[in-house]
């Protein structure tokens, strides 16, 4: 299995989008590019310590290649918005890649420019990408979110346009329960 640990703004939209695809094993919420350890999720909130909420995913490669789980992240967010997503502003939503090794970091360049090209033409895409560091998982109240609260008012409003989306877009990707 290998692991992209990615942040594109609120986790529970990340892991909501991740969690469908065909040869994802595990998707994980938490905390990384900070300088504390341990972060709680009130901690990463208020902005002071450094850290995205991002998700850690364990996939299959010969299902789903990293590049092709990659052009899903730059579908799923709005790469351009500098440190948010919509209404959640600060750092801690910022959009990055935080690469694995040499490899996943080349690929993220590519991956990248080939969104810039295609996508988001004249607008600069400002996703980071970073080596991977301390990867912290998030509460236990977070994991899952979106399968245990979808009625919720932020999940219609948020999360389910952004799946409809991938739904449509990569249908052919999306697991099959």
């Amino acid at each position: 299995m290998a692991i992209a640990i990615l942040a594109g703004g609120c986790f529970w939209c990340t892991e909501a989008v991740f969690s469908c695809l065909k040869g994802v094993t595990q998707v994980e919420p938490g905390y990384i590019g900070g300088h504390t350890s341990k972060p709680d999720y009130a901690q990463v909130c208020s902005g002071h310590t450094g850290h995205a909420e991002a998700v850690r995913i364990h996939f299959d490669e010969h299902i789903l290649p990293f590049s092709v789980l990659l052009d899903i992240f730059f579908a799923s967010h709005d790469p351009t918005q500098l440190n948010r997503q919509g209404n959640d502003i600060g750092s801690q939503y910022r959009s990055a890649i935080f690469a694995q090794d040499a490899k996943q970091a080349l690929i993220a360049h590519e991956r990248m420019r080939y969104a810039q090209q295609t996508c988001y033409i004249g607008t600069p895409i400002v996703t980071l990408v970073e080596p991977a560091q301390a990867f912290w998982p998030a509460e236990a109240a977070h994991h899952a979110y979106y399968a245990r609260h979808g009625d919720a008012p932020y999940c219609q409003a948020v999360i389910q346009p952004k799946l409809a989306k991938i739904f449509r877009l990569y249908a052919d990707k999306l697991a099959r329960d």
